[in-house]
């Protein structure tokens, strides 16, 4: 996913499927070690350096992109409570807008929480890559 539409910020529901589609490398990824890694009889036939090297440019794209598309949704959730906040304060009485506010300010702990979700989602996956690849390839941090 490029760059995050700020209509997938409008409806949690839609974000947290586009965010459970965005991490499907992460949830196979011992599937993907498995069968990209070769076992020492089938050691001569794969290149076990490009595919690891290859898997964790995959890792990195699709870490950053789900990173960039998290913090544009929490950005734009605050932006969103930060104005209902004004408007209530100008019009205590509005029950519409307490109303709204209290939906954008369950949106924001929402994707507060999916962004600690997200850090423990890689960090299992780089420590199931290391653990598969370090014998082979071990990129530059």
């Amino acid at each position: 996913m490029a760059a995050p539409q700020t209509s997938l910020c409008d409806d949690i529901s839609e974000f947290l499927d586009a965010l459970k589609k965005m991490r499907v490398l992460d949830d196979k990824i011992v599937y993907s070690l498995n069968t990209s890694i070769p076992t020492e009889s089938f050691a001569k036939k794969i290149d076990a350096t490009a595919t690891c090297k290859d898997l964790f440019a995959q890792l990195v794209n699709n870490h950053t992109n789900r990173d960039n598309t998290l913090q544009t949704c929490v950005k734009t959730t605050m932006g969103n409570v930060e104005r209902l906040r004004d408007e209530r304060d100008a019009n205590p009485n509005d029950t519409q807008i307490l109303k709204k506010l209290r939906r954008e300010q369950g949106k924001l702990r929402e994707l507060q929480t999916e962004a600690t979700v997200e850090e423990v989602i890689r960090g299992r996956t780089l420590k199931l890559y290391h653990e598969r690849c370090r014998n082979f390839y071990k990129p530059q941090q």
